[in-house]
């Protein structure tokens, strides 16, 4: 979700500005892959590399988000949607906004429509060292480690490899995103900044994907009818 600061650079707004029109997106976009049958959904919200931003910023970051979390919390549970957080392990994260994030799982979390996952405070790298430790501490014999045995201590490793990346904004970079479960995914790169982004560009997108032929490194197409995003 890519493209606040330049959506609020462009009106000589405070970059938070775009951070806080971010919000009508976010819920457009759940709506419209509820809509149209997606049964997987990632947002990447939070990246273990956006530490590195001023701290005022990161500071209004993590008051909206706990802010559209409660805001939004009943209407999720109502459209039936299962939602869990990627990440969420580091310190600064305050006690409150990892509450929210907990109790909204909770909430949820026998849900059986579409399955929402955010990313927060997530870094792909990192998800593949802490599987790999995982393995390590379950004694698992080196032989016996397969792809399937690795992505089996990934964290939420029931979730699907990802059929369909969206980077809006026109960046064309994988910002250390779901590493491990890219490796075969399509991207789309549309051109929009997030806070303009809406339900008509995402099925944009899914369009796009259905006319792409995938072939997994063969020579026969696959048909796209993968859930994924």
């Amino acid at each position: 979700m890519d493209g606040n600061g330049r959506w609020a650079a462009q009106r000589d707004l405070p970059r938070t500005s775009g951070h806080s029109a971010a919000e009508a997106t976010v819920i457009d976009v759940i709506e419209a892959a509820r809509a149209a049958g997606v049964r997987w959904l990632s947002l990447y919200a939070f990246s273990t590399e956006n530490w590195s931003r001023p701290g005022a910023e990161v500071d209004y970051l993590l008051r909206l988000v706990r802010r559209v979390v409660r805001k939004h919390a009943p209407l999720l549970h109502a459209r039936g949607i299962r939602c869990r957080f990627l990440g969420n392990t580091d310190p600064r994260i305050p006690a409150g906004l990892a509450r929210d994030f907990a109790d909204l799982t909770l909430l949820t979390s026998r849900n059986q429509g579409m399955t929402l996952t955010v990313a927060f405070d997530h870094g792909g790298r990192r998800d593949i060292v802490e599987a790999a430790r995982s393995l390590i501490r379950s004694g698992a014999a080196p032989d016996a480690v397969d792809e399937d045995a690795f992505a089996a201590h990934l964290p939420f490793p029931d979730t699907p490899d990802v059929d369909l990346v969206i980077r809006t904004s026109g960046e064309q970079r994988i910002s250390n995103f779901m590493l491990w479960q890219v490796a075969y995914a399509e991207w789309v790169f549309p051109p929009v900044l997030w806070p303009d982004f809406r339900a008509s560009h995402f099925l944009e997108c899914l369009d796009t994907y259905q006319r792409r032929q995938r072939r997994f490194g063969g020579v026969s197409a696959e048909p796209n009818g993968d859930e994924g995003l």
